[in-house]
């Protein structure tokens, strides 16, 4: 059997950000129907954590099926800290996709792109089902790469009506306004400190930072906060007051990540986790019961969003006759 090989290029010929939306809403309502299997992630510490190897990286392992799709697959991907120090993204990775029936590998492709552009979509989805109202403000901290999917992914579905965005480069920041300037519907405003950046319906939190930076006084009632980054980025106070805790996969976000330390030390259980964005989506539990409620929301991400992702791109670059083909046997 051959198998499709796809670069970058060939990703974004037939895959937008439109479309990214579109298939993650979908597959949250699959995880909520029971429709999806997705084991938790097999994390590799090359240095991100650990003292050695000194690499200061990590790698996952991410399988996944999709229901919806008939599609089963595989992400390898991860990031390394001092990869912008040589010209390289921090993110790399690829997926694999294979015939569920068979176990032939179908595709394999580029999974940095793919990552970059879920992961940009799944809040935007969560909001659609936590937002009631068509305008929104948002607090952005980081102003990289992934800043930059987060809003364009939810200008997708709401009018950004004002950004505010705090990054500890102030260049990043600079450079994020001159790039969105025509996504962001209102003004989007540098800030000089992060207290400044807790002020938004969503505030959403996509840094590398290992400091829990964003206080719990800061956040308001009625605000939708969104821990994205690797490492816990708002206090602990915040996350044991928070009124309700949703998440994408709870046996993940209870070892990586804003979570990770409180489980640890037992303070923060599945017991704490009011449902799982895929619940909400599916209608199996209601999203916020009070404007006044401050959310805490970890879409830490799924290989189920990779591989259902990769599997519109494989269909698309099929029709479209684009990427190469090997015989691995």
């Amino acid at each position: 059997m051959e198998t499709v090989l796809l670069s970058k290029s060939d990703i974004e010929k037939v895959m937008t950000m439109k479309d990214v939306v579109e298939i993650v809403d979908k597959t949250y309502i699959g995880f909520g129907e029971g429709k999806v299997i997705n084991p938790t992630k097999v994390g590799l510490d090359l240095g991100e954590t650990a003292k050695w190897p000194p690499y200061k990286g990590f790698m996952n392992a991410m399988p996944a099926y999709v229901g919806w799709l008939d599609s089963a697959g595989i992400k390898w991907a991860g990031g390394f800290l001092d990869n912008a120090k040589v010209g390289l993204p921090y993110i790399s990775g690829i997926i694999c996709l294979i015939n569920p029936k068979t176990g032939q590998f179908k595709a394999v492709m580029d999974g940095a792109e793919i990552t970059n552009m879920r992961t940009g979509a799944q809040a935007a989805v969560t909001l659609k089902y936590l937002h009631n109202k068509k305008s929104i403000k948002i607090g952005l901290y980081g102003a990289g790469m992934q800043g930059h999917y987060q809003t364009m992914a939810i200008s997708q579905l709401f009018d950004i009506e004002e950004l505010k965005v705090y990054d500890i480069k102030s260049e990043a920041s600079e450079k994020f306004v001159s790039d969105m300037e025509d996504v962001v519907k209102g003004n989007i405003i540098i800030v000089d400190s992060p207290k400044e950046a807790a002020d938004g319906d969503a505030v959403i939190c996509v840094t590398q930072s290992k400091d829990k930076f964003v206080k719990n006084s800061w956040v308001k009632p009625g605000t939708i906060l969104f821990a994205m980054g690797s490492y816990q980025e708002c206090d602990d106070d915040f996350i044991l007051t928070a009124d309700k805790i949703v998440v994408d996969h709870i046996g993940q976000c209870l070892h990586r990540g804003a979570l990770k330390e409180l489980n640890k030390r037992g303070k923060i259980t599945e017991k704490n986790i009011y449902a799982t964005i895929g619940e909400i989506a599916a209608g199996k539990k209601r999203g916020r019961t009070s404007d006044k409620e401050r959310l805490l929301c970890i879409p830490i991400g799924t290989g189920a969003m990779d591989v259902a992702v990769a599997t519109i791109v494989y269909q698309r670059a099929l029709e479209k006759g684009l990427g190469g083909k090997f015989n691995f046997v």
